[in-house]
């Protein structure tokens, strides 16, 4: 082989790795733990032998400088009959924004939870007993506030909740303004980092004022109890003020 050709080829191979190198330094890794049930509880009684359960990852990694990250939510069976037609949700609360969630939809503003800023819906024509399903979510993290994703599995009119994880937070007790990313735990509450690159020493509450959280104009309503913010749903007329 001459050694034009040579040098050709090495020249193709530092120009590929550098495109490399600049695709990844501006995209968030997502250094995912184990998937985890964390903060999920069952709400409504699942139909005989359905046992419905979500996984968010334990750990994600939110790049610094463009606020992006990304995770994979997943649904499971591991009950002994199908599930039938049920949809899993994708909400995010405060600094945690979800962007997209592959093969899901958008909810409108309107049927949004209360508190929340972004949701997807991912319908699901039929869970298989053993069976679960995985989505690939885009999300942004602003790391100057507290962060939050909830999880629930619904049936397909939505009238009842058969499993809901979260809202429940993601973050860090040791930010790292300086570095290129910053890793995140499931389940730990963020501490915000200040314009400045410090910590603030009193912080602003971002999270949902009221108790209830209604789900728009669907009609059902998610409600928060317990230190896990647990929401249920729940069929009720919309009240006039």
């Amino acid at each position: 082989m001459s050694s034009r050709r040579m040098t050709t080829i090495a020249g193709s191979l530092v120009t590929a790795s550098f495109s490399t190198v600049m695709i990844f330094s501006f995209t968030a890794s997502a250094d995912e733990g184990p998937a985890s049930s964390k903060g999920g509880k069952a709400v409504d009684a699942a139909p005989a032998g359905v046992k419905l359960t979500t996984t968010l990852p334990e750990k994600i990694s939110v790049d610094n400088s463009s606020q992006k990250t990304d995770l994979t939510a997943g649904v499971k069976n591991d009950g002994s009959k199908d599930s039938g037609k049920i949809r899993l949700l994708v909400v995010g609360f405060d600094g945690l924004t979800v962007k997209n969630v592959q093969g899901c939809s958008p909810m409108e503003e309107k049927d949004l939870p209360e508190g929340s800023n972004s949701g997807f819906v991912c319908s699901i024509d039929n869970l298989a007993a053993g069976k679960s399903k995985s989505y690939a979510v885009d999300a942004t993290f602003d790391l100057k506030k507290t962060g939050k994703i909830c999880l629930p599995v619904q049936t397909g009119d939505e009238k009842k909740t058969f499993w809901q994880q979260g809202p429940v937070p993601f973050g860090t007790t040791n930010p790292s303004p300086n570095a290129p990313a910053t890793p995140l735990l499931l389940g730990t509450d963020n501490k915000p980092v200040s314009p400045g690159g410090g910590t603030p020493s009193e912080l602003p509450k971002t999270g949902p004022a009221r108790d209830l959280l209604p789900l728009g104009a669907a009609g059902a309503s998610l409600m928060a109890a317990g230190v896990a913010g647990m929401w249920w749903s729940q069929r009720r007329p919309r009240r006039t003020v």
